[in-house]
């Protein structure tokens, strides 16, 4: 009985050994199914994570094309300035071309929409039509290429309309056309200026009063090259101020007005501004002798102050100086004997020839006026103007005036107008020897009365003080207009303080004392 019971339990622990052995086997080769499941779901996931990217790259790469294609290269064009005018609203525009490109553009146009009634008064740097209610301008043959990763700047035009609306209206509707091909892109260029990077500019080193008056210290000056130079021969800047009109503005003929210049300001220089056309001028009705004497007052003012002296016979509204002529060497025959002896008095002969004078007429004009004065003063500078308002010195370049010694050629802008084609036109003059002398300026538009344009302003001076030329700043007045020194609500006329002068007026100031 014990035997068999012994075989019972032997069987017994056979069948449950072979039954976990079953069982583990089934255990070892299932998978769960909430594995399964976890792990087919991550690996789902981690390929549309790694296709997710990829496709949403495609698509933004191919959205950007699309919309670069439309940016890379566009036209902007602004209003720079207005004013109001007998016609309705003069305003000027600037159109900058921006090319992303990696090629030149070459053969562009741009084509904007105007008001009916509108004028095409003065443009620059391009060929431009007016046709009906269409504005065109074409490249010319000095910038017919916009540079690969460039720009086109400073391509310039005068116009009048109907109401200011429209001159925003004409800037939106401006259209770039390169060989045929329309770029619109108005927007895109707002984003390019927004983001263009400035160029880094050497700070300028302020400007340390000297002991002593300018004339005291410098003597007479001469020409050697294109330079104004001192008694000792060394380079010498004249920087200064010119009166308004001396008969509409006597009361800033005192010596206390050109002491204030000299000692807050930091001028060396006075341009006395009498006007030989327009109302109540020289040859037009003024008082002569009275205007003489104010000449005069103004230069005995500059003398006991030490500091040099322009007189300026203010050709505007005559606009040939061979007009009066006859009158111009009559009172230069005057005022050169008078201060024959006088180290710092320069003559300014014509300021402004316009109106289509040309230099042939200048130079004739000049070449009658410049020997009275040399019969009185052997050495004294004297400045001739040039055509279209004083801007045209690449033209007397061409030409200038021979057989007299320390002649100087006048160029006259208005920063805020006259930019990059009027500084060719002075880098041009300069390269071909012709002196310089820049005896009008103002960093508002030519109306002398519009907006301020510091970076223009700026440039300009580059341009000058890389290249030593002397300066009179337009003008010493309160009258209510941007280019007046003086704000037009103070009524000094001497003794100001910051507080009195205009915004062009403190401009002035920081650039004479070097820290603009």
């Amino acid at each position: 009985m014990k035997k068999n019971n012994n075989k019972v339990w032997i069987a017994v622990i056979a069948v449950l050994v072979v039954v976990i052995a079953a069982l583990i086997v089934v255990l070892v080769r299932r998978k769960p199914k909430d594995d399964v499941e976890k792990v087919t779901s991550e690996e789902a996931i981690q390929t549309e994570t790694e296709a997710t990217p990829e496709t949403a790259s495609d698509a933004t790469e191919a959205a950007t094309t699309e919309a670069q294609a439309t940016q890379d290269c566009f036209v902007k064009v602004t209003n720079s300035n207005s004013w109001e005018s007998a016609n309705g609203y003069s305003g000027q525009l600037d159109s900058t071309i921006t090319n992303k490109t990696s090629g030149a553009l070459k053969n562009w146009e741009i084509r904007m929409t105007v008001p009916d009634k509108t004028t095409l008064d003065s443009s620059w740097n391009g060929t431009f039509k007016l046709d009906g209610t269409t504005l065109s301008v074409k490249c010319v043959d000095y910038n017919a290429e916009v540079p690969a990763n460039g720009n086109l700047k400073d391509i310039g035009v005068i116009v009048t309309v109907p109401s200011q609306a429209d001159l925003k209206a004409i800037c939106d509707s401006a259209v770039l056309y390169v060989d045929g091909k329309e770029y619109k892109g108005s927007s895109a260029s707002s984003t390019t200026e927004a983001t263009e990077a400035k160029e880094e500019t050497k700070p300028k080193e302020k400007t340390e009063p000297e002991s002593g008056t300018p004339v005291d210290n410098h003597g007479k000056l001469t020409l050697k090259g294109t330079d104004i130079v001192d008694k000792n021969g060394d380079k010498y800047q004249l920087k200064g101020v010119s009166t308004h009109g001396i008969a509409w503005f006597p009361e800033y003929v005192n010596q206390d007005a050109f002491q204030s210049l000299r000692d807050d300001m930091g001028a060396n220089l006075i341009r006395i501004a009498m006007y030989s056309g327009e109302n109540n001028g020289y040859c037009t009705g003024g008082d002569q002798k009275q205007l003489k004497e104010l000449v005069k007052t103004g230069v005995d003012a500059a003398t006991n102050l030490g500091m040099y002296v322009i007189i300026d016979w203010h050709v505007l509204g005559d606009q040939n100086p061979q007009t009066y002529k006859e009158e111009a060497k009559a009172f230069f025959e005057e005022m050169s004997s008078l201060y024959k002896d006088y180290d710092n008095v320069i003559y300014e002969i014509c300021n402004e020839p316009n109106g289509g004078t040309t230099w042939a007429d200048v130079k004739s004009y000049a070449e009658e006026v410049i020997p009275i004065i040399r019969k009185n003063t052997k050495d004294a500078l004297i400045i001739v103007g040039t055509p279209t308002w004083s801007q045209d010195v690449d033209i007397a370049a061409e030409d200038p005036v021979t057989g007299y010694d320390n002649i100087m050629y006048a160029v006259h802008f208005y920063a805020a107008t006259h930019t990059d084609n009027i500084r060719n036109k002075v880098t041009t003059a300069l390269s071909k020897g012709l002196p310089i002398f820049v005896s009008e300026f103002s960093i508002c538009d030519a109306s002398g009365n519009g907006a301020i344009d510091y970076d223009q302003a700026a440039k300009w001076f580059d341009l000058i003080d890389s290249n030593n030329l002397s300066y009179a700043a337009w003008n010493l007045s309160n009258k209510a207009e941007t280019s007046s020194l003086i704000d037009s609500s103070c009524t000094k006329t001497s003794g100001w303080t910051d507080e009195d002068y205009s915004e062009t007026g403190k401009w002035l100031k920081k650039q004479m004392h070097g820290e603009n």
